[in-house]
């Protein structure tokens, strides 16, 4: 950040009184600019046996694929952005999707917050982000072709909980490359 959003100024990073950490502070109105964590929503789409993944059609990791997921919009919740990313992508519709996992990714300053969800029927198609979505069952995932390690994650847990048919929340620490997302 080079420039105020409020007044135009330029900021500067600096430790402003009675914080802790470095922010970026107008030297000309003062205003202090804090940074958060974006929030990624998505949900893990599942029928009878299999997860519907999309393959992505735009970067980063083109061709690759992912579940339906994306940046939480303001004005709406974490269920909401991911029914609304999992419409966008897939053009699918899942039955009362549940909080499943939470990815902290620190060095990346992302959370992601996946859902479970049964899908409602087989119309699903590619939207704009997506090149193609599928049905996969377990032994067809394409494990070596997965756009993110949080996925990859995601779908090895999903496994492991499915042979107990128990799907309790999972919120784990993720330390990811940039490359790796």
């Amino acid at each position: 950040m080079n420039y105020c959003s409020h007044c135009g100024a330029s900021v500067e990073l600096t430790v402003p009184d009675g914080d802790n950490r470095e922010r970026y502070i107008c030297r000309q109105c003062g205003f202090i600019h804090y940074q958060n964590p974006k929030i990624i929503a998505g949900i893990l789409p599942w029928l009878n046996d299999q997860i519907l993944l999309c393959k992505r059609a735009i970067e980063p990791r083109r061709g690759l694929w992912t579940l339906p997921a994306g940046f939480m919009e303001l004005g709406e919740t974490t269920r909401e952005a991911a029914l609304r990313e999992t419409w966008e992508e897939a053009r699918a519709r899942v039955k009362q999707p549940e909080l499943y996992l939470v990815f902290n990714i620190p060095h990346i300053n992302q959370v992601y917050m996946i859902f479970r969800g049964e899908l409602e029927d087989t119309n699903f198609a590619p939207g704009e982000e997506s090149l193609e979505t599928r049905l996969f069952s377990e032994a067809d995932i394409p494990w070596r072709e997965l756009a993110f390690s949080s996925i990859k994650a995601s779908l090895t847990q999903y496994f492991i909980d499915r042979r107990d048919n128990h799907f309790p929340v999972h919120m784990e620490d993720l330390q990811l490359s940039i490359s790796n997302r």
